[in-house]
């Protein structure tokens, strides 16, 4: 069966689980975590994979997905033993703004209180 393309979705593990068709990006967790950098951020370009990216980087750390190497499995970051042992080792918060949509300053804050009450929620 062909691969499914899927647009607009940005959630990681949902595309692998469901085969659909996936530029392989994981090279770059093997990069970041290899920079060191106290800092991140990446802000543009506009639909360049910003959420889709922090989704990756949340199901490979994330304790959540311990276990889970089916989702890695033939991707560049599977290839190197000592990212295998890393994957599912860590308490992972993920916070995605994406969704917060507001035509004023208070309608953005309410957004970003609710997503960010929603992960402490998840995370008692």
């Amino acid at each position: 069966m062909p691969k499914v393309i899927s647009i607009g979705k940005q959630n990681f593990a949902s595309l692998r689980e469901n085969d659909c068709f996936y530029i392989d990006k994981t090279a770059f967790i093997r990069e970041w975590w290899e920079s060191k950098d106290e800092i991140t951020l990446i802000t543009r370009p506009r639909r360049f994979g910003k959420t889709l990216n922090m989704s990756m980087l949340h199901a490979f750390f994330s304790t959540r997905y311990a276990g889970r190497k089916e989702l890695f499995e033939n991707l560049s970051i599977w290839k190197n033993e000592k990212y295998r042992e890393l994957q599912g080792t860590y308490p992972v918060i993920f916070i995605s703004f994406a969704a917060i949509k507001g035509n004023n300053y208070e309608d953005a804050r309410d957004g970003i209180i609710m997503a960010v009450n929603e992960a402490y929620s998840e995370h008692r």
